[in-house]
């Protein structure tokens, strides 16, 4: 039947029963993509970072032989966004404590990976490690390194999502927004938001983006992450 997935072989987590995941060969890793609802600019969805973020994961998944892609965080710390409608967050000590407790419950799994799309739940996500860390459990953390990637709404996500949800993409109103650098700004971002930077939610500008180039993003990221979860089994194995 069209549309629908063998839950024999399915890496995702939400389409499985218990008893699939109690009967396997081995016991999974638990890879939890972690987005935002939040602007991004005129002409991307709100869930921009969320799809970003399973895009990967589902890839990650892909290559590694056991893992399961758990349901996605998808409302989490967009604080730096509510001056535009549509943002919904539930800050960084919330999200911190969902992640935190994410993983306490999921101790039939042999740990977690989270794969993080949006740059605000920094904070959350390493407090959210160190802590299950120091309780003993076994838990990655990774999210994209792009040192040539402009903030937010530019040109690296648009690329992205033109290769992932092309039809999401809305390139007819796509304007450039404030791109001065991420480290300049961020005073004025701690203190008033992007509203007060970017009176359209671009941090770059989005303009040339192609879906070819983030393909090509895509691939990248997809081999940093999976080479950081193979190398973090490695030494779990050691």
């Amino acid at each position: 039947m069209r549309g629908v997935s063998d839950p024999a072989t399915t890496s995702h987590l939400g389409e499985k029963t218990w008893t699939d995941v109690d009967s396997a060969n081995e016991t999974p890793i638990l890879v939890v993509p972690i987005g935002s609802c939040e602007q991004h600019g005129p002409h991307l969805p709100l869930d921009t970072d969320t799809r970003i973020a399973i895009a990967i994961a589902d890839a990650v998944a892909a290559r590694v032989a056991g893992a399961l892609v758990a349901p996605a965080l998808s409302v989490t710390s967009s604080g730096e966004h509510q001056g535009f409608p549509g943002t919904l967050s539930i800050g960084s000590a919330a999200t911190e404590m969902v992640l935190i407790e994410l993983c306490r419950s999921a101790d039939w799994s042999g740990g977690l990976v989270f794969i993080n799309g949006h740059g605000g739940n920094h904070a959350a996500v390493q407090a959210a490690v160190d802590a299950l860390t120091y309780e003993g459990r076994d838990v990655l953390s990774w999210w994209p390194a792009m040192p040539k990637g402009d903030a937010h709404a530019g040109r690296t996500e648009t690329s992205l999502m033109l290769a992932i949800a092309p039809q999401l993409v809305r390139l007819d109103v796509a304007e450039p927004g404030n791109a001065t650098s991420l480290r300049e700004l961020l005073p004025r971002l701690e203190h008033g938001g992007v509203r007060s930077v970017s009176s359209n939610g671009v941090l770059g500008d989005p303009t040339g983006a192609s879906a070819a180039d983030g393909a090509a993003l895509l691939d990248a990221l997809v081999g940093d992450a999976t080479t950081r979860v193979v190398a973090w089994l490695a030494s779990r194995d050691r």
